[in-house]
C-alpha cells in the first residue's frame, strides 16, 4: 500500500474524501475497500483495483501468548519480521523493522548476519503496525506503543522512518503519541541530532553493549566510525535540547561483557543525570551464551549502588525467535 498513491487517487475527489479514506484504513482498520461504506462505490472499486489492502504475512505466536511474530512478504518478494508484545490488555507494543537486513554487522545480532538488502519505504514500516492493529481489533484491543528496534538501523533510513512516524503520530491516522514511540540506534550521531530537532518528544535508546571502545569495536563494527566519546557527546547534546531520559541497552553475554569490573567501568561511563540502563539477557543467535541470572543481578546491583537507574528487560518471544537480536529473513 502506498499512501502517496492513495492521495493521488483522492485528488480528483472532494477534499473531505482523503480524510474518510485515512479513517477507514487507520481507524476502522478495514481489510478491503468494500468495507469502506462511507465512500462511493466507484471510488471503492478504483481503490480496490489500484491499491489493495491485503498484507501478506505468516504468524508465529509464542507459547505464553504474550508475543506474536509476523513474517511479512513485501511486494518485491523480500521478507521482514515484526513483533507484537502484549504487556497488558491496555498496553500493546509493536516492534517494527526499518530495513531488510542491516549493514552494521553486530556480532551478537541475527539480523546482522543477513547483510543489507534495502531500506523499507514509509508505508512498509506503517503496514507492520497496521497488520497487528487489525488483529488486535478483533479482541477489542489496539496498538499503544511503537519501538523501532526490529531489523535494521533506523537512522540509516531516516527519511522513510520520519515519514512513518508522521503517519503513526497523525490524528487522522493512528494518532499514537510521540512519547509512545521509541527509536533504538547503534549510535548514528547524525540521526540522534535529527531526532532532537524534528521529534524531541520521541524516546531515544542507544545500543551500547560494552563499557569501552575496544570491546564495543569487536562486537559492533560501527564503533570505529562512532566511538563512545562521540556517541555520548551527541547524547548529552540531545538531553540539553529535549530534557528527556535516554535508555542505554546492554545485552548481557556470558564471559564477554558481564564481569564485575565491566559493571564498575560502565558505572563510571554512564553516571550522568537522565541516563538509564536496560540490561537484556542475550537471546541465542549462535555465537554467545546468555549471562546467568545471578550474574545479571550482581551487575545490576553494582550499577544501582553507583546511583545509576537500571532495569532488566522481560524476554519476549525467545521460543519463536522474536526476541531482541533474533529477527532475520526466515521462512
Amino acid at each position: 500500500m502506498n499512501i502517496e498513491k492513495i492521495e493521488k487517487i483522492a485528488d480528483s475527489e472532494p477534499s473531505f474524501r482523503l480524510k474518510q479514506i485515512k479513517k477507514a484504513v487507520f481507524h476502522d482498520l478495514i481489510e478491503n475497500w468494500n468495507e469502506a461504506t462511507t465512500l462511493p462505490k466507484n471510488l471503492r472499486e478504483k481503490l480496490e483495483k489500484e491499491m489493495p489492502l491485503e498484507i501478506s504475512a505468516e504468524v508465529f505466536p509464542s507459547k505464553d501468548g504474550r508475543t506474536v511474530k509476523a513474517g511479512i512478504r513485501l511486494e518485491d518478494g523480500l521478507l521482514i519480521e515484526a513483533v507484537l508484545m502484549k504487556h497488558t490488555e491496555k498496553r500493546n507494543t509493536v516492534c517494527v523493522s526499518s530495513q531488510v537486513g542491516c549493514p552494521l554487522g553486530c556480532q551478537f545480532c541475527e539480523t546482522g548476519k543477513m547483510g543489507f538488502k534495502r531500506n523499507l519505504m514509509a508505508m512498509e514500516i506503517v503496514e507492520q503496525v497496521l497488520f497487528f492493529a487489525r488483529s488486535l481489533k478483533k479482541t477489542g484491543e489496539k496498538v499503544t506503543n511503537i519501538v523501532f528496534m526490529g531489523m535494521g538501523e533506523p537512522f540509516l533510513n531516516w527519511e522513510n522512518v520520519k515519514k512513518a512516524i508522521e503517519i503513526l503520530n497523525d490524528d487522522n491516522c493512528f494518532g499514537i503519541g510521540a512519547r509512545k514511540i521509541s527509536i533504538s540506534t547503534a549510535g548514528i550521531i547524525e540521526g540522534i541530532e535529527a531526532l532532537a530537532e524534528e521529534f524531541p518528544q520521541i524516546n531515544l535508546a542507544i545500543s551500547l553493549h560494552a563499557p569501552d571502545d575496544k570491546l564495543r569495536g569487536e562486537l559492533m563494527p560501527v564503533n570505529k566510525k562512532y566511538p563512545l566519546v562521540k556517541v555520548l557527546r551527541a547524547v548529552d547534546e540531545y538531553i540539553k535540547k529535549t530534557n528527556r531520559k535516554v535508555m542505554f541497552e546492554y545485552v548481557m553475554m556470558k564471559d564477554v561483557n558481564d564481569s564485575e569490573e565491566q559493571a564498575k567501568k560502565l558505572s563510571k561511563l554512564l553516571k550522568k543525570p537522565l541516563y538509564m540502563v536496560n540490561l537484556i539477557a542475550y537471546n541465542p543467535t549462535g555465537r554467545f551464551k546468555a549471562s546467568p541470572s545471578e550474574r545479571i543481578k550482581k551487575f545490576k546491583s553494582i550499577l544501582e549502588k553507583a546511583g545509576i537507574f537500571a532495569t532488566q528487560r522481560y524476554r519476549f518471544g525467545t521460543d519463536i525467535e522474536a526476541a531482541c537480536g533474533q529477527l532475520a529473513e526466515k521462512r
